[in-house]
């Protein structure tokens, strides 16, 4: 069964403001996710969920500029704040970029990818997209499957995609129930 979004359909067209106010802060602020979240706990970690060739969804190709499906690069993560996931993120490269533009992308194992990100002044970002995902949404059962939990309620997310050298990275930051803990 494909749990993709209605064709046509690219759940990344809401904005923060539609969120709850807890929530709007995250969705909405465009400075490292993982610096903010590492302010507001006392240990900050990443796990690896998956690396290698990955499966984009229409709307992920669309918002890389891809029109066809070529081989793409994926990698999952969670970030964990005090031990609590609190965001499951998906980055999607071209596999053809990886070795030129995003060549850091492959050896970055269990470290995260904001270093890469804000460190780099050739890099630049897209505006910020918004979307509330329910079990329709592929990425809302990838985020179910990482953290290990079939009873998540409808998650807020967002994207952008980060251009080096011409070359685009999308990622996507699906917010968990858990980042109400911390302090927006």
């Amino acid at each position: 069964m494909t749990l993709a979004h209605f064709p046509g359909r690219d759940p990344f067209r809401m904005t923060a403001s539609r969120a709850p106010r807890p929530l709007r802060g995250w969705l909405s602020d465009d400075s490292s996710l993982t610096a903010r979240i590492r302010a507001r706990c006392g240990t900050f970690s990443l796990h690896l969920v998956s690396q290698g060739k990955g499966r984009p969804l229409p709307d992920e190709l669309a918002a890389l500029g891809v029109h066809r499906h070529g081989e793409l690069w994926q990698r999952e993560v969670l970030l964990l704040a005090d031990g609590a996931p609190v965001v499951f993120a998906r980055s999607l490269v071209a596999a053809s970029t990886v070795p030129a533009a995003w060549h850091l992308l492959r050896h970055l194992g269990g470290r995260p990818l904001a270093a890469v990100l804000f460190d780099d002044p050739r890099v630049r970002r897209s505006p910020l997209e918004a979307a509330r995902l329910d079990p329709r949404d592929t990425r809302w059962h990838r985020a179910a499957a990482a953290t290990g939990r079939s009873d998540l309620p409808a998650l807020w997310a967002r994207r952008s995609a980060f251009r080096r050298a011409g070359s685009p990275l999308l990622i996507t930051e699906v917010f968990l129930p858990a980042i109400r803990s911390l302090a927006p």
